[in-house]
């Protein structure tokens, strides 16, 4: 049930997963839901805005109203026609790596906006609010890739709606033997920076051959498993950010190489390496201070964990 009133004490937990996106070919259009999570519990109080941070990026995000989770939960309830509440607690469990290319902004994004319309209506999970959600994610981040994998879990496939509308997003139903791997190296690399050393122009080779990848990466994905190498190559964006991370390409060359699916994980510096079943990465062929992480994929986007309404003021 809708509601236009805030409940003194009103408390929600929402839980969303990391995502990583491109995978290679699938430039800004295709996400993969991840199992690292962060969560945003908020309660609705009388005395302004109080932040908490725990995890990554505790010593560097802000706590007051320029914090990510409350700009998106003020972008919902202006979307709806609802005046903010008078306070609210929000406490932020931080455990995806930020800056690493593991959709930590589009995570934020997607646990502010679903924190807000949980705490005005008894379900999120309707079709018609999920498509709320990643069409106004995806719009707040410029880009639908990461922000439909944080919404809905799983393999997302996103393009701009031809009326102007917003995003549209399908969940192609991912491969059963389809296993992931996270290369995560102790540096960083802002979105920004990154988008930043994109030229204006392709050529028409490099476009016409990413097509024909991104193409094969879906059936890869979905159907054969067994060609995810090939349908992982790039022509667009990786090698013109070479520069930007350098080590991370190093490390991508020498596990296709090995015959591994690697590519950059969205704007990087972190790798994603794709296969076709259970396979090994040896942590000792990684530069130091290199982790291998095991997420496991989202089967699920996000959800809200726990929800209470008092009564209202």
């Amino acid at each position: 049930m809708d509601s236009e009133q805030f409940s003194l004490g009103a408390s929600v937990t929402v839980e969303v997963p990391a995502s990583s996106a491109n995978l290679g070919p699938g430039f800004d259009s295709i996400g993969l839901g991840l199992g690292i999570t962060d969560t945003v519990q908020a309660t609705v109080s009388d005395a302004g805005l109080q932040i908490t941070v725990e995890g990554h990026g505790s010593d560097m995000v802000p706590t007051d109203e320029t914090h990510l989770v409350w700009r998106s939960a003020l972008t919902m309830w202006q979307r709806l026609g609802i005046e903010p509440p008078p306070g609210l607690i929000l406490h932020c469990r931080n455990g995806i790596p930020h800056s690493r290319g593991l959709g930590s902004s589009a995570a934020a994004i997607v646990a502010g906006m679903t924190t807000a319309l949980a705490l005005v209506r008894d379900h999120i999970d309707a079709p018609a609010s999920l498509a709320m959600l990643s069409t106004m994610a995806g719009d707040a981040e410029g880009h639908p890739d990461n922000a439909s994998a944080s919404v809905y879990g799983g393999l997302t496939v996103s393009w701009a709606d031809d009326e102007g509308a917003g995003w549209r997003t399908v969940r192609p139903r991912l491969h059963p033997d389809v296993t992931v791997a996270l290369l995560l190296p102790e540096a960083t690399l802002s979105t920004d920076s990154a988008r930043a050393a994109l030229g204006d122009t392709v050529s028409m080779s490099a476009a016409a051959s990413t097509v024909g990848r991104a193409a094969l990466l879906v059936h890869a994905l979905t159907e054969e498993p067994e060609l995810l190498l090939p349908a992982t190559r790039d022509w667009l964006h990786q090698e013109p950010r070479r520069a930007s991370y350098e080590q991370s390409m190093e490390v991508v060359d020498r596990h296709r190489a090995r015959g591994l699916a690697a590519t950059i994980s969205g704007a990087g510096p972190a790798v994603l390496v794709l296969s076709a079943g259970e396979f090994e990465v040896a942590a000792d062929d990684l530069p130091a201070g290199w982790q291998v992480l095991r997420p496991g994929i989202a089967t699920s986007g996000v959800r809200v964990v726990s929800h209470s309404r008092p009564s209202t003021v």
